[in-house]
């Protein structure tokens, strides 16, 4: 997943502003207690950002990779 995925997904599911304001002040417990923007800042993947972001927000997992893309099979 590229960065700009992972803020079109934000923007997505949390709205634009909200969005910016979630990755600036949750911090999420399975990246050690970062912030979604000080771990991409780390260098972490967006896509585990965005997972971590995605189960501690309880995004319901159809939604986690995009309103309009279905999860993949299992």
């Amino acid at each position: 997943m590229r960065h700009s995925r992972f803020w079109e997904l934000m923007a997505e599911e949390f709205g634009g502003a909200y969005a910016r304001s979630l990755a600036n002040g949750q911090h999420l417990t399975a990246l050690g207690g970062m912030t979604a923007q000080q771990a991409l800042d780390a260098g972490e993947a967006p896509r585990a950002v965005w997972a971590a972001l995605c189960e501690q927000m309880d995004v319901p997992v159809e939604r986690r990779h995009g309103r309009e893309i279905p999860p993949p099979r299992t």
